[in-house]
């Protein structure tokens, strides 16, 4: 997604680029910028997407190691509606892009949960059983749970010109038990919030939406399916991605952005730019008086993961929900760790397999993710051993905090470690090396630029900073803001 490593300037042009002018040049190949070029390409736009890195999907991508595949990002897309449902943002999406619905090859979940220490909620994509859940075990909050519904259901959460309110102080409107208002918001947060111990309330209502009255679905191949679907549309439609392609530097004028500077030297032009890169890290490329404004909003909340490969498949083991949020400590705190690397009290466990597939036989082996928040800044400062070491130590913590809290295993965790066939972990670092979002922050900055305007005429931003969160959301945000600014526009 992101382009704003700073990488030496090679003196060496691409010949075939240097010079070119586009109707609109796409910072970045993640799920937004993707969008946002078959949006230009639908309506005959001279677009080019660049990339730095050599993969598409920005914060949601893949990998490969020692032949075994890797998901980053992507534990669910959420959204999830069955195939012919009207007014849905999944179908507003395909339709907007001319996407066929069957191309996603989508699954839906069997099972989720809400884990904290005294009480579980349970659901899936059928919201009436998420309501019986919350009434079942907050018998006397059921009656503001559902006044709660009727807001989310009702409520502009895409208003561009709306102010941030928080979602603590609304949720206090309806609920006078915090264990309730905290397990609705441990879920929402971790899929979506860039704000220490809160959200705005517009977010929130887009993530409850998402993640409760809509749902999760997964395909079988993961992120690499989505991704190739917007790839060969984009293809089709004469569009061009450059991969290994940063931008070094956006040199623009008082009012508009002249020429973007590459990494190999080349200069190229453009009417507009769309930037997925980030807000902050945007204007941090251009030759701007702005800098000082704009540095206050920087992003701080990140992530480790681990991913583990092992013999047997989760249902086998006993393991039958898709995803896990969890919460072990006495109150549920969503903020950087103060000291530690990684905070072990509260995450999101997924288990990628226990997606209804048609064909359970393709699943090669179980796979094991735990997701954990990050210091934003300790990971940075640690020398290749330490990184390395603090790797491996905070994969066996996070392990065993999982282990914990899945069902009982037949067999001991030195069995079930055994048994392990491969495993991963990606850290902040790894975060800011493939998206280049500063401190490795995951959901960008805390104050969304909802109008994705700057104070370049011609630049826009899209994506994470512009506000819709998720894949469908990055998607969204993507075809919004071609629609509003490249297409709409008279110039």
């Amino acid at each position: 997604m992101a382009n704003l490593s700073k990488n030496k300037v090679s003196p060496k042009r691409d010949s075939k680029l240097n010079g070119k002018h586009f109707d609109c040049v796409i910072i970045g190949a993640g799920m937004a910028g993707l969008a946002s070029g078959i949006r230009l390409g639908l309506a005959g736009k001279d677009s080019i997407i660049l990339e730095r890195h050599n993969a598409s999907g920005g914060l949601n991508s893949f990998y490969s190691i020692d032949g075994h595949k890797y998901d980053v990002g992507l534990h669910a897309l959420t959204n999830y509606v069955p195939k012919g449902t009207k007014g849905s943002p999944l179908t507003k999406l395909l339709r907007q892009l001319r996407i066929p619905y069957d191309a996603l090859e989508l699954s839906p979940q069997l099972q989720s949960k809400i884990h904290f220490p005294n009480c579980q909620l349970n659901f899936n994509n059928d919201f009436s059983y998420f309501e019986s859940q919350v009434a079942e075990q907050f018998p006397d909050e059921i009656d503001g749970f559902c006044r709660l519904v009727e807001t989310v259901k009702n409520y502009d959460a895409f208003s561009l010109e709306a102010k941030p309110t928080s979602t603590r102080e609304a949720l206090k409107q309806y609920f006078k038990n915090p264990l309730l208002e905290s397990m609705l918001l441990c879920p929402t947060m971790y899929y979506g919030s860039s704000t220490e111990n809160d959200m705005d309330f517009s977010q929130f209502v887009i993530m409850f939406r998402s993640l409760f009255l809509e749902g999760f679905a997964r395909p079988l191949d993961g992120v690499r399916t989505i991704i190739k679907a917007l790839q060969d549309k984009y293809r089709s439609l004469g569009g061009t991605r450059k991969m290994r392609c940063g931008v070094a530097k956006i040199i623009c004028d008082e009012k508009r952005a002249q020429k973007l500077l590459l990494d190999d030297g080349s200069e190229i032009t453009a009417n507009k730019i769309i930037s997925t890169a980030g807000y902050t890290e945007t204007l941090r490329l251009c030759d701007t008086n702005k800098n000082q404004e704009i540095e206050h909003n920087v992003g701080k909340l990140t992530f480790t993961e681990t991913i583990t490969l092992f013999k047997e498949q989760p249902k086998d083991l006993g393991w039958k929900d898709t995803i896990i949020f969890f919460n072990e400590g006495e109150n549920f705190k969503y903020e950087a760790p103060s000291s530690e690397l990684v905070d072990p009290q509260s995450g999101v466990i997924c288990l990628p397999n226990n997606y209804a597939y048609p064909d359970q036989e393709n699943l090669e082996y179980g796979i094991l993710r735990i997701t954990a928040l990050a210091h934003n800044q300790k990971w940075f400062s640690l020398d290749e051993a330490s990184y390395q070491e603090a790797k491996n130590s905070w994969y066996t913590i996070l392990q065993k905090t999982a282990l914990d809290i899945l069902p009982s295993l037949k067999k001991s965790q030195t069995e079930f470690a055994s048994e392990i066939i491969a495993k991963d972990m990606f850290t902040p670092r790894t975060v800011h090396k493939f998206t280049g979002h500063i401190n490795g922050a995951i959901y960008g900055c805390p104050t969304k630029v909802k109008n994705g305007q700057t104070h370049l005429d011609n630049l826009f931003i899209a994506g994470t900073d512009q506000g819709f969160l998720g894949i469908i959301g990055a998607m969204l945000s993507g075809i919004s803001m071609t629609n509003l600014h490249c297409l709409q526009s008279k110039e």
